[in-house]
């Protein structure tokens, strides 16, 4: 096992946590409950923001930035949201700290710099985004308005995990205005169908395309529709969501525009996001007891070249076929490295791409150049082959492509064998207890019985499908009557 590795059969989370830190993705920090992103994680970060971000501005949207604080007045405006992110709200109450009389060399916040009024550091942006497009919206002339912003946020949570729940965090935020409800809902339908292509066709993650329950939606929304994808241990993961916000913020900060028809009407919301808790899922959905598995598509490193040589003569002959070589596959658009590095020997070199989850790795020394051959290994299953070197740059690319659906396919598949249909109570506890995975049950729709059953099994509904098939049933719990199954699963 590379690098000392908990395992994930002896210790799941332990070998998260571990596998985040050894493989350079990201580090704690002297800030409680804040990370330190490294430059291999963020690299893996950058190329999926620039990923994202074409989709974004193929689908239309423009990017731009706003502040950081917002004013408590404009956080209250809209209640449900307001109340909805109270207890994880940051609040600046001072702007200077000045020297401690009776502390000499300490410093203390000044009583006399208090803020008029105070200022709460962003959890979300719905409401300074709001209060700036009143300015900006005044007739159907300025609709639809799509705007995205890339941005930290700061959510003060309890308990922390690298990636996965973080107190401050990176993501996008997109805030929309529209001037019907039909074009508003399309717009959310739309994103989240931009996050699940990207997830699954670059992130190699299936999800579950589906509607939050009214008790799981983001405060302030008439709609959350919501990606679920499935981790290795059978937990769940949000992996974005898209809100149909109705008119409540419009109405919260007065955003109104003249109509054709020279009326006076309140424009319709989305908002829409997704994190660096992406990363987490990534980790969790892919990699192995060696170490990181990253799908070729938004891999930082594609190919890692390790020459193997004694002395500058063998050297130099390596180095014109792998120049050669490396030439071709950037021209292809594909990320290479030449590790000739000869401060670590080549073993080591295998161990730590294998932990870092580069997919392609290329070994090749003087008796593979007198061969016209170099050895070729795929990370996601292990196996190494003997490829000539007239071929191999069209062979990489084929097995990058090849990687990436196996990739998928693999998780496809480990979701498909971990969907349980039950109908029954036992059945159900059963087997979240010993499978764990979705369990497809039927929900008679009230509040009451979702958070009971929250209560007695840790288990929440992750979302109503869409294009759910429509069945009469029994609610697990209570026996009533049910018109649809819904996705519970125990999750992150």
């Amino acid at each position: 096992m590379s690098k000392e590795l908990t395992s994930r059969a002896e210790n799941y989370s332990e070998w998260y946590n571990d596998l985040v830190l050894k493989s350079g993705l990201a580090d704690y920090s002297a800030v409680r409950g804040c990370m330190v992103i490294k430059p291999y994680g963020f690299a893996l970060w950058e190329n999926m923001r620039d990923v994202l971000d074409k989709m974004f501005k193929d689908t239309g949207h423009q990017n731009a930035y706003f502040p950081l604080f917002v004013p408590k007045s404009l956080f209250e405006a809209e209640e449900k949201n307001a109340e909805g992110f109270a207890k994880e709200c940051a609040v600046v109450t001072h702007y200077r700290l000045k020297n401690d009389p009776s502390k000499p060399g300490k410093l203390m916040v000044d009583p006399e710099a208090k803020l008029e009024e105070e200022l709460v550091v962003r959890p979300t942006s719905e409401a300074i985004i709001w209060n700036t497009y009143k300015d900006w919206i005044k007739s159907y002339r300025d609709l639809p308005l799509l705007i995205n912003q890339w941005a930290n946020v700061v959510r003060w949570e309890m308990r922390t995990r690298l990636f996965l729940r973080t107190t401050e965090f990176l993501w996008q935020e997109g805030h929309t205005a529209h001037s019907t409800k039909q074009e508003a809902v399309e717009e959310t339908e739309r994103m989240l169908e931009v996050y699940a292509t990207f997830a699954e066709e670059y992130m190699a993650l299936p999800v579950i395309r589906g509607v939050k329950t009214p008790a799981e939606r983001f405060a302030g929304a008439e709609d959350t529709y919501c990606i679920e994808a499935m981790m290795q241990d059978g937990k769940a993961l949000q992996a974005g969501t898209s809100h149909f916000l109705g008119q409540n913020f419009a109405k919260a900060f007065d955003v109104k525009y003249l109509s054709k028809e020279n009326k006076q009407e309140y424009v319709w919301a989305t908002s829409w996001g997704v994190s660096t808790r992406l990363i987490g899922a990534l980790v969790m959905a892919h990699s192995d007891d060696n170490g990181l598995v990253l799908p070729p598509r938004i891999a930082p490193i594609q190919v890692v070249i390790v020459p193997i040589y004694k002395g500058d003569e063998q050297k130099a002959q390596i180095d014109e076929k792998v120049i050669a070589l490396m030439q071709d596959l950037k021209a292809a658009g594909i990320s290479v490295k030449y590790d000739d590095n000869d401060n670590n020997r080549p073993g080591w070199k295998f161990a730590e791409y294998e932990l870092k989850g580069v997919p392609v790795r290329v070994a090749i020394g003087a008796r593979d150049l007198q061969n016209g051959v170099a050895e070729v290994a795929r990370r996601d299953t292990k196996e190494k082959t003997s490829v000539a070197l007239e071929n191999l740059a069209e062979h990489i690319k084929d097995l990058l492509v090849q990687i990436q659906e196996n990739l998928y396919n693999r998780a496809l598949n480990f979701r498909e064998e971990h969907t349980t249909q039950v109908d029954g109570w036992e059945e159900f506890e059963k087997v979240l207890d010993t499978k764990a995975g979705f369990v497809s049950a039927h929900w008679d729709g009230t509040a009451e019985t979702e958070e009971a059953i929250k209560e007695k099994t840790k288990a929440t509904i992750r979302c109503i499908p869409l294009n759910n098939l429509q069945e009469e049933g029994k609610c697990i719990l209570t026996g009533k009557p049910s018109s649809q199954r819904v996705l519970f699963a125990r999750a992150y």
